[in-house]
């Protein structure tokens, strides 16, 4: 798909880390959904991938030097002119640069002068992330607007493992589409605040082949997160069972049964300022656990499967926060009376805000879009239509803000 004169245009830095080379990919995807692209290498950049490779993939000339088209300001004009800048692979050392307003080559002139939304995915060693001039960078910069992404947890240069691996490159990209979304700037009204998500469906094993579960994709929870990490949350996601890539950006847990997320959601609380409850958490699990396949006798009906009660943990959740101020937000998926039922289940369930959509006949799960009520403890209806699941996140996400107002809690 070529990029249209009203094509969205983003600057593409790569500063000098071995994970340049994955850039590449996010190029292509920039380039191939129609984004008009502006690749700034740094010079150590180079020495990982060429500028011949940069201009073949992007269509355009790479931009690497200040001193280039001087007649043009290209250490202005780049900034300026951008809808979207993001920094693939971002080292300790350019953030460092970021950060303190440094501007000696031309991405940190760029990012100096940028007026749009900058999203920076760090890449480096465990110990030059987790090093506390990192860590103070990265919080001066999100406290400046700038989403710093986190960066994944995987294998990084040799032999070494840890975090600090760059995130794949789908999912920067994912991230860079929520931001640019929204047609503007982008609010950083979650910036400095933990959010921690559930996404998927429990399962509930009877024996060692077969569960209980349901059909929950764990998209609505995914795009929850996406979205939140854009508007500079720090996101703790507990992923139950859904079968997608981890978002950029985002500390994932992976568990699977209710018993577990419980255990988890509990722990994730702790320091939450917002607790999401998007996962389809089973009601019941089996009383007994088999620990042989359960086979078939012919001419001999099974035996009932006896089902005991899991903790609630949505109510659990709300009646117990650790944390003055903590907000939670619960999902009501259901197939009849769905108001009514939504506003009985918010009051039993205890939480500030319910999330309230018709499920079944090919609505919701599995779905790419939703359409849901968002009710209030406070007796207000927000009604979201029919879009995309990052619509809706980014209604629940404008809702638990102004809840954090000052004023009203």
């Amino acid at each position: 798909m070529s990029a249209s004169a009203d094509a969205p245009r983003v600057v593409l830095g790569v500063s000098g880390g071995i994970a340049a080379y994955k850039a590449c990919e996010l190029l292509r995807r920039f380039t191939e959904s129609g984004h008009e692209v502006t690749v700034v290498p740094t010079a150590a950049a180079l020495h990982f991938v060429g500028e011949a490779t940069w201009a073949a993939l992007s269509g355009r000339p790479a931009a690497t030097e200040t001193w280039e088209d001087v007649h043009e300001v290209p250490h202005v004009r780049i900034g300026r002119q951008a809808d979207l800048v993001v920094v693939a692979p971002a080292t300790a050392d350019l953030m460092a640069k970021a950060a303190h307003g440094l501007a000696d080559d031309l991405l940190t002139n760029t990012l100096l002068t940028a007026g749009c939304p900058v999203v920076l995915a760090p890449a480096m060693h465990t110990e030059m992330w987790e090093h506390p001039a990192t860590r103070e960078n990265v919080a001066t910069l999100r406290r400046r607007g700038v989403i710093v992404l986190e960066p994944a947890v995987g294998r990084l240069t040799g032999k070494d493992t840890g975090k600090g691996r760059l995130p794949e490159p789908a999912a920067i990209f994912d991230a860079c589409r929520a931001v640019l979304r929204r047609g503007g700037p982008v609010p950083t009204d979650l910036a400095g605040r933990h959010v921690v998500i559930s996404a998927g469906g429990t399962r509930e094993p009877l024996d060692p082949v077969r569960f209980l579960g349901n059909r929950s994709s764990g998209k609505q929870g995914y795009a929850l997160a996406v979205t939140a990490a854009a508007r500079g949350a720090r996101v703790t996601l507990l992923s139950a069972n859904a079968e997608l890539p981890d978002p950029a950006g985002v500390d994932v847990v992976h568990v699977s049964t209710a018993l577990e997320l419980r255990e988890a959601a509990l722990k994730a609380a702790e320091d939450a300022d917002a607790v999401v409850m998007a996962a389809a958490v089973a009601d019941f699990r089996p009383a007994e656990y088999a620990t042989g396949k359960i086979k078939k006798v012919e001419g001999v009906e099974p035996a009932p499967v006896a089902l005991v009660r899991n903790p609630d943990v949505l109510a659990e959740l709300s009646a117990h926060r650790p944390r003055s101020g903590q907000l939670v937000v619960g999902f009501a998926a259901e197939t009849d009376d769905v108001l009514a039922n939504g506003r009985a289940k918010l009051a039993r369930k205890g939480c500030d805000l319910l999330v309230v959509n018709e499920v079944g006949n090919g609505k919701a799960f599995g779905q790419d879009v939703n359409e849901a009520v968002v009710l209030g403890s406070d007796g207000s209806e927000t009604p979201v239509p029919v879009g995309p699941k990052e619509a809706l996140a980014d209604v629940v996400w404008d809702l638990v803000a102004k809840r954090w107002e000052p004023g009203r809690n």
